[in-house]
């Protein structure tokens, strides 16, 4: 590790004179008041310019909306508000958008979130502190991108005239202002990432997504969304013909002699997802029978030129301000942007990557940028549903995590319980 990684580590770290995780432990919160997500869902996650390429934003989302309504038998009227995220859309509020869209009456209300990468999971972060609070009511919370239909940007020349840019600055060009990909590289070299690390785990990713997609485990989490094309209904990013010698012939992408290619990458994708948050008072008159109980939450930053290592710098205040241990956690799922910051991210935290992604990650089926937070919230509910060898995960702890453009990443601490066992105030 030369200096100047050297540099980027030790600035990976928050500063400890940040303020504390927001814990919303179970048990100090009463039952109108503690949050829990009761039903999530998600399109299929499908590759940019494919089966969704006419589809914009709100269009994506409205049947993941209507899904939700469904599943949980919520009365449309009854909804609070939708707290959606998004990263690279028009603007004009896409919450309030696709709820018309959906069909939900126009009293309903709707606000957008913007944190990139982190938009999903930090709406359902924000629809958490809602109920908390004591807003009471129930929340569509999620996140949604189409980047294929994402409008073309320009700033405004000196003469009136367009330029166009590729993606909008994250931060101030003192500090470099880095793509993620030079940022992943960053993390590599920092951290002591290999080639041949990443590589086995993008594998190992595809692997796993495609086991899971043979059993049938994305099935019950997945909204068949309508296309021109036709009806869409499974994820198209998991390949099966991948191997490690031709993972071995991917060049470096984004710096000479670097160590991050297109094979240990994720690809832009297209997708919406949501959740049902509310408290545990109003999911229990919905007949909610279980559900994830939001224990806490954090956001943290870091030195932009590792972005990727937001995830953990939140993940750890987290977990030491909830009193967890790496051991504690029974499922983890961190957004796969690149196979370097997964590993470094983990290997901060303690957490074995045999442990996290279960059922693969973003390396394998896709990042739609501002729908991705909401993704991993919605896997984990899936495989806490999912019985363990020994049982019932009723009291299994499950973290969700996601680095963010611009040196940021948003964690989240979950308990899966019973509803009907959880105990009442």
């Amino acid at each position: 590790m030369n200096a100047e990684t050297q540099g980027y580590a030790a600035l990976a770290e928050p500063a400890a004179a940040q303020m504390p995780a927001d814990g919303l432990p179970p048990g100090q919160l009463p039952p109108d008041r503690q949050p829990v997500v009761i039903a999530a869902l998600r399109t299929p996650i499908r590759r940019v310019n494919g089966a969704f390429k006419d589809l914009r934003a709100h269009e994506l989302l409205a049947p993941v909306l209507r899904g939700l309504l469904d599943r949980t038998g919520l009365p449309a009227g009854a909804v609070t508000d939708v707290v959606i995220g998004n990263a690279v859309g028009g603007g004009g509020n896409v919450a309030r958008l696709a709820s018309l869209e959906a069909g939900l009456p126009v009293s309903v209300p709707g606000v957008t979130v913007d944190r990139q990468c982190g938009s999903g999971l930090d709406a359902i972060v924000l629809a958490a502190r809602l109920v908390a609070a004591g807003g009471g009511g129930a929340y569509l919370a999620g996140g949604v991108e189409s980047i294929s239909t994402a409008p073309l940007r320009a700033n405004r020349a000196a003469d009136g005239s367009p330029e166009f840019f590729r993606r909008a600055q994250f931060v101030p060009l003192s500090y470099g202002d880095p793509d993620m990909g030079a940022a992943a590289d960053n993390v590599a070299a920092a951290f002591g990432i290999s080639r041949d690390r990443q590589d086995r785990f993008s594998l190992e990713s595809h692997r796993r997504a495609l086991a899971a997609a043979a059993a049938g485990s994305f099935t019950g989490e997945t909204v068949p969304v309508q296309a021109v094309s036709g009806t869409v209904a499974s994820d198209d990013g998991p390949r099966a013909r991948l191997t490690a010698a031709l993972m071995s012939r991917f060049p470096p992408v984004f710096a000479e002699g670097g160590t991050v290619t297109a094979g240990n990458s994720c690809f832009d994708a297209d997708a919406a997802a949501a959740v049902v948050i509310t408290s545990v008072e109003r999911a229990r008159e919905l007949g909610a029978a279980d559900g994830l109980l939001v224990l806490g939450t954090d956001t943290a930053g870091v030195d932009p030129r590792v972005l990727g290592m937001g995830a953990a710098a939140a993940a750890g205040r987290l977990l030491a301000q909830q009193g967890v241990t790496a051991a504690d956690i029974d499922l983890v799922d961190f957004n796969e942007a690149f196979a370097s910051q997964t590993l470094a991210c983990l290997a901060a935290l303690g957490i074995d990557p045999e442990r996290a992604n279960l059922d693969g990650g973003a390396l394998a089926l896709g990042h739609a940028y501002g729908a991705s937070g909401a993704v991993l919230v919605t896997r984990l509910l899936a495989q806490a549903r999912e019985p363990s060898p020994a049982g019932s995960r009723a009291g299994s702890l499950a973290l969700a995590m996601i680095s963010i453009a611009g040196g940021m990443g948003t964690a989240a601490l979950f308990r899966y319980e019973r509803l009907d066992e959880t105990r009442r105030e």
